[in-house]
């Protein structure tokens, strides 16, 4: 995957990695960004032309003061889509991500392909509250979001001597960059009334979860499944809510089934 950089017709300036040709494909990111290292991006690429852009206060994207709430979230992923060139992609969002994705197929059903929820944030159910993750130990994040925690903390530090107090220093810092704009739309809970717009999504939908998801639990994917018309379920065993990290080949494999 190779990076650029873009702007919205707003202002805000992105990070995108792009790789591969064929139908277009846009993957929205979760709360942590996006790795390193991002294997599943490449596996994609085999097959479609991908494109991952980075939020404002991510990585190098810049322009968080742009976006506020929901609504200036939606529209800047319509922007970016628009700042790429591109007329009607297929949608990947993972996480928080999927949040996104889902409200951009609501508000503008006729400019989305196909949609793909990857343990999508966004609802609510009571008898299964979401854990709120501002409120975490790193050992307790770990634990909810992998089914293997000590590959997950190599993976989401990139192998990051933290030793180093510099190393640390910058990790941290980025973090907490990362979280300040997630919390605008995720806390103090991830639920703003998605679910009262979904009826308006007209996309073929896939709703792909880990089986031991164990930050939003499987059974958000049937909510979703029931909320989306002719929506579908798959669950991937062997992995928990950072699926495409932890199953590749298995995530990319479910996606191109369904996309085709």
């Amino acid at each position: 995957m190779k990076a650029r950089t873009i702007e919205t017709k707003r202002g805000a300036r992105c990070r995108v990695l792009e790789g591969g040709s064929g139908a277009p494909v846009v993957f929205f990111h979760g709360a942590g960004g996006l790795l390193a290292d991002n294997p599943f991006l490449d596996q994609l690429a085999a097959r479609y032309h991908v494109f991952a852009p980075e939020l404002p206060g991510y990585g190098e994207s810049t322009g968080e003061d742009l976006l506020e709430d929901m609504l200036d979230f939606t529209l800047h992923g319509g922007d970016v889509v628009a700042a790429l060139g591109l007329t009607k992609p297929h949608l990947i969002g993972h996480s928080m991500g999927g949040m996104i994705a889902a409200e951009m197929a609501a508000i503008a059903p006729n400019d989305v392909g196909k949609l793909v929820l990857v343990a999508a944030a966004g609802l609510w159910i009571e008898e299964h509250p979401i854990p709120d993750i501002f409120a975490l130990l790193p050992g307790q994040f770990v634990e909810l979001l992998f089914q293997d925690p000590a590959k997950g903390q190599t993976l989401l530090t990139g192998g990051a001597d933290f030793s180093d107090m510099e190393v640390f220093k910058e990790f941290y810092l980025a973090q907490q960059r990362r979280l300040a704009m997630a919390g605008k739309i995720l806390f103090p809970i991830p639920n703003r009334r998605v679910s009262k717009r979904l009826y308006r999504v007209t996309a073929p939908t896939l709703v792909l979860w880990g089986e031991g998801d164990r930050l939003i639990v499987p059974a958000y994917a049937k909510r979703w499944a029931g909320l989306i018309a002719g929506a579908t379920v798959d669950l991937i065993p062997n992995a928990a809510h950072m699926l495409p990290y932890e199953q590749p080949e298995a995530f990319a494999s479910a996606v191109s089934r369904f996309l085709g």
